[in-house]
């Protein structure tokens, strides 16, 4: 006579969540010489759902005591047998989807794309109502290429942000992050201040737009913008400097980032003296950028050394990550404008922040609301395990004598 095996049944428990439920009903199986083979538990605004795959050994009444088990404490118990057989290992991905209100019509277009790519959503979570709503979905079993189409198509029409990455080890390992400042860590151009202070705005103004699109070459229209502050008192600097504008998020951003363990560098286009409040302010690990030229308190109207281009910004990259013994497949670029594009490419993740077109076409994901924070969420990090972070802060300083 063979001998039975148990068999392999799904309980799915439902109801208002409260402590010792989880405890109690795993000692419960424990003592009914049931094997748990797996178990997942989300709580939605206080409501449980709890889901286990157990053996049901034989000569014992599982189901009953179970049932009598969610009937004492007010619970929805149901049952499934379902094939033990582990299942194959799938491609997966992570799709963070952003915006300030993403409405269930949003949500559905992009589960909706999803499933056309060929995927399954096996989980969906929350990570923030705060700057903006953000979800993140595990996909498993969707083609790469035709999921971000589905999806970037979902973000044009319904104008939301929708990031696609793979849910392996690279996400969780990324070790460096590095960003442009003009637009990016910052609000302004910093050239742009320099040239209001001097009198030519309107003329350098133009010359940025152009080559931030990518229509005039960055190093030759960064010469002619510099060439216009020539014969600038120096004081013109200092006054720029007070007007820069931290872009929303910035502080919140890199204090996190610096909490998590990482390396955190700005690689700028524009100029030292500004670079270096900022780094100083921020406790950045690193910081590059031109330097401009000052004679006897004169703006000489150059500037000293190589320029910050394009592939110098790629090229200062590799030096951070070789610097610090980071791979470049874990590090993360952001930036917003045509001369980043290197740098994004060069990286593990880039991320264009509010960016021309020329880079969000380019770039492995785009964000376009005006929180530099909201990066965080494309990185698997919560609004709550941000608050939580800032709040242990305040107590461990209110404790400090």
């Amino acid at each position: 006579m063979g001998m039975t095996l148990p068999q392999t049944i799904l309980i799915r428990v439902t109801g208002q969540d409260r402590p010792g439920i989880t405890t109690e009903l795993l000692s419960l199986l424990s003592s009914l010489g049931a094997e748990l083979q797996d178990i997942e538990q989300v709580v939605v605004q206080r409501q449980l759902t709890l889901g286990l795959a157990t053996s049901a050994p034989t000569g014992r009444d599982l189901v009953k005591e179970v049932l009598l088990f969610g009937w004492e404490r007010d619970l929805e118990i149901d049952f499934e047998i379902i094939d033990p057989t582990p299942s194959q290992h799938v491609k997966r991905h992570v799709v963070t989807a952003l915006a300030s209100d993403l409405s269930p019509k949003a949500l559905a277009l992009t589960s909706g794309a999803i499933t056309k790519s060929g995927g399954n959503i096996d989980r969906i979570h929350r990570l923030s109502r705060f700057p903006v709503w953000s979800y993140e979905f595990l996909v498993e079993g969707a083609n790469s290429e035709e999921l971000r189409a589905s999806l970037m198509d979902v973000a044009a029409r319904e104008a939301i942000d929708i990031a696609v990455q793979p849910h392996d080890l690279s996400r969780r390992s990324s070790r460096l992050v590095v960003l442009d400042v003009d637009s990016t860590l910052i609000r302004n151009e910093v050239i742009d201040l320099l040239a209001d202070e001097a009198g030519h705005s309107e003329s350098v103004r133009q010359l940025t737009e152009l080559a931030m699109k990518g229509e005039l070459d960055y190093s030759e229209a960064l010469k002619q913008r510099v060439k216009l502050l020539a014969g600038s008192k120096v004081e013109i600097v200092e006054k720029a400097i007070s007007r820069m504008v931290l872009t929303a998020g910035a502080r919140t951003f890199i204090r996190t980032l610096k909490r998590l363990g990482y390396r955190v560098a700005i690689i700028s286009g524009g100029f030292t003296h500004f670079t270096d409040v900022l780094s100083e302010d921020l406790d950045l690990d690193h910081a590059y950028a031109n330097k401009l030229e000052v004679l006897d308190g004169f703006i000489t109207g150059r500037i000293e050394g190589d320029i910050v281009d394009a592939e110098a910004k790629a090229r200062l990259l590799e030096v951070i990550a070789r610097q610090e013994g980071i791979p470049l497949e874990q590090t993360v670029a952001i930036g917003d404008g045509a001369n980043d594009l290197p740098m994004l490419q060069k990286a593990g993740l880039g991320i264009a922040f509010n960016a021309k077109p020329v880079l969000v076409g380019a770039a492995d994901t785009s964000l376009n609301v005006p929180y530099l924070d909201a990066i965080l969420f494309m990185l698997g990090v919560s609004r709550e395990e941000i608050e939580a972070a800032d709040a242990s802060d305040l107590d461990t300083q209110g404790s400090t004598p």
